[in-house]
């Protein structure tokens, strides 16, 4: 999420200092989701450090039917500075919708969303996702 292996390291010491001073009183975290959840928490707080929001129009194309095919000839890496570059909590939705690690209701308490809220945001990420996959990765026409 902070596109930063310094700044990562510091948030993951950060937690898990946390959740060990959490054990240390007697009251360790109450579930895995606390881990992401703080640990999404201070992602977000370092990411905005010095940053200013920036109003920009993303173009979008509908969800195209080779979308697979197109993201199967994409670098991870590339799909992870994409999603790094979106804004939060869309940023957060993103990244934990693709590690498909999650359950529906893992996936809202960990971003601390509404179902419906999670849902617009990964519609109007991947309408915004095919019209810079079409850019990055276009497909021939047979």
């Amino acid at each position: 999420m902070l596109a930063d292996a310094a700044r990562a390291q510091e948030v993951f010491q950060a937690t898990l200092r946390e959740a060990a001073q959490l054990a240390a009183d007697g009251e360790p975290p109450r579930d895995r989701a606390w881990f992401f959840r703080s640990a999404r928490w201070r992602c977000v707080e370092k990411g905005e450090e010095g940053l200013q929001a920036e109003d920009v129009d993303l173009e979008t194309e509908p969800l195209a039917s080779n979308a697979p095919q197109q993201i199967g000839k994409l670098d991870p890496a590339r799909l992870a500075i994409w999603i790094s570059a979106a804004p939060d909590p869309q940023r957060t939705a993103l990244a934990l919708f693709y590690l498909d690690e999650f359950d529906h209701q893992e996936l809202l308490s960990i971003a601390e969303l509404k179902s419906t809220e999670l849902a617009k945001l990964l519609s109007g990420a991947r309408h915004e996702f095919q019209a810079w996959l079409d850019a990055t990765v276009p497909i021939a026409e047979p």
